[in-house]
């Protein structure tokens, strides 16, 4: 539970490839990762992302698999990273996962509040993860479905008709 001052949302997920990134059959989604970050850079709301070294995939260096994808950014408020990651030309990808990824241990991603200016480390971002798999939706660590504002309060969310 964060005190006083301004926050802003970070993110972490992690995925991984069903064939290595080399493989023709990832041509389409490699072809597009890079329009696709942009997007995210461009998007209102969007405060960072973590570097991914020419637009490549950052699972090989930090999580020692050239299959598995991470991915941290921070965001103004959940309703711009939504809004981006579903609402926006990115959510039509998101459909289209289950053609380029595999199942990875759930929830494959976690959601934290920081403050304004603060930038998630790698390490971070998987104790986060870590924390929330082992120990459920906590204002530490929390999912999109079980929210918690940035002073610890329980979100009441709805759940649509997609899920969102």
């Amino acid at each position: 539970m964060l005190i006083g001052g301004r926050f802003h949302l970070a993110q972490v997920n992690v995925s991984k490839l069903r064939v290595p990134p080399d493989d023709p059959r990832l041509a389409t989604f490699l072809s597009v990762l890079r329009r696709v970050n942009r997007l995210a850079e461009s998007a209102p709301g969007f405060v960072w992302r973590l570097p991914s070294p020419g637009d490549r995939l950052n699972g090989a260096d930090l999580l020692g698999d050239e299959r598995m994808a991470l991915n941290i950014s921070v965001w103004e408020s959940y309703r711009v990273l939504h809004d981006y990651a579903y609402r926006a030309e990115h959510g039509r990808f998101v459909r289209h996962r289950r053609e380029w990824f595999e199942r990875v241990p759930l929830p494959a991603t976690a959601l934290w509040w920081i403050r304004v200016g603060q930038r998630p480390s790698p390490a971070d971002g998987l104790a986060r993860l870590a924390y929330l798999r082992a120990n459920g939706p906590s204002p530490r660590a929390f999912t999109v479905r079980c929210r918690f504002t940035a002073q610890g309060a329980r979100e009441r969310t709805l759940i649509v008709r997609n899920g969102l």
